[in-house]
């Protein structure tokens, strides 16, 4: 069924964008029902939720009226906030850059009204609809669910955890010298004090108090700590 005859735009009186839209999403429902993916189209000016199609607002275990929060109640409410300081910037991006024939895809994590379990989703927008001065005015996202049993899931969740540890450590990480993350990456690699001491031809004493600020700065308190802080800034 066709949307009703309404206002879709909050933030606007303006008739004609009005026709514009409900045009847009009267298209949009004449095929979303045939994809297996979740659309949901944003007003830029305030970043509300416009319309979410109906296979969207069952997963969420809502109606239309109950997502049209402001932006931050919305979001703090489905999505997660760490992932979103992966693709929001990518978002902001697209629409300064403003092309018609661009999408940015990324991996979100939605939850339901009533349940605290998170779901990766992954997720492509691109705009949707722009203004009389060609400004965006609308964006559209698909969002298709991924299956909690399939690996790319798991992948996921790790590379976020990984990226979440490097945004916390970056501060920490830039305190290292060139020569203590040099040895940060032989720790890593197992090798001791004497045999850095060889490789860098030091003495084992200064080595070993090396190896003794790294663990301070980055806070290790054991060889996993001190892999994992390689790993995450790439040094192994």
């Amino acid at each position: 069924m066709l949307i009703e005859k309404k206002d879709w735009l909050a933030t606007t009186n303006d008739p004609e964008l009005q026709e514009k839209v409900r045009e847009k999403i009267a298209v949009l429902q004449l095929f979303e029902k045939e994809i297996p993916a979740v659309f949901v189209v944003h007003d830029l000016t305030d970043f509300s939720v416009v319309y979410m199609s109906e296979r969207g607002l069952n997963e969420l275990q809502v109606n239309l009226e109950d997502i049209r929060l402001p932006n931050d109640e919305y979001h703090a409410k489905f999505f997660n906030e760490e992932d979103a300081r992966i693709y929001v910037p990518k978002i902001l991006g697209l629409i300064e850059r403003n092309n018609s024939d661009e999408l940015v895809s990324y991996f979100q994590q939605v939850r339901t009204a009533h349940n605290e379990d998170w779901v990766w989703h992954l997720s492509s927008t691109k705009i949707f609809l722009r203004n009389k001065d060609g400004k965006p005015l609308l964006t559209i996202t698909m969002a298709v669910k991924v299956e909690t049993e399939h690996p790319m899931a798991s992948k996921v969740g790790r590379l976020l955890e990984e990226y979440n540890f490097l945004q916390r450590h970056i501060e920490i990480f830039e305190t290292l010298t060139r020569r203590e993350k040099e040895i940060l990456k032989m720790m890593a690699l197992g090798i001791n004090s004497c045999e850095i001491a060889e490789k860098l031809h030091i003495s084992e004493a200064t080595a070993n108090t090396h190896r003794r600020n790294i663990r301070n700065k980055i806070q290790a308190q054991n060889i996993y700590d001190i892999t994992r802080f390689a790993q995450a800034f790439d040094l192994i």
